[in-house]
């Protein structure tokens, strides 16, 4: 792995993760953690999406994952899943 990529651990992934989309057909899914990694790290740098290092996937899944679940309303959840107190404060 390289230095300065974002990658959620287990705690962060155990509070997404029921936030996320089951059941779906079509396509096998890309890995939804790395996945997710990947559009945080985006977020965080600020840089184009075309820039995003391959170690998270082709970019264009990135974005359209970001994309099409900011329309469905899922960030939403996902980030008060985040920000909410954890058992541990």
């Amino acid at each position: 792995m390289r230095a300065g990529l974002f990658w959620l651990n287990d705690r962060q992934w155990a509070r997404i993760e029921p936030h996320l989309p089951r059941g779906l057909t079509g396509p096998d899914r890309d890995d939804d953690r790395r996945i997710v990694s990947g559009i945080i790290h985006m977020l965080q740098s600020g840089a184009r999406w075309r820039d995003c290092p391959r170690e998270y996937g082709p970019y264009t899944t990135i974005y359209n994952r970001f994309n099409r679940w900011a329309k469905r309303g899922r960030w939403c959840a996902i980030f008060e899943a985040l920000a909410k107190p954890g058992e541990d404060g």
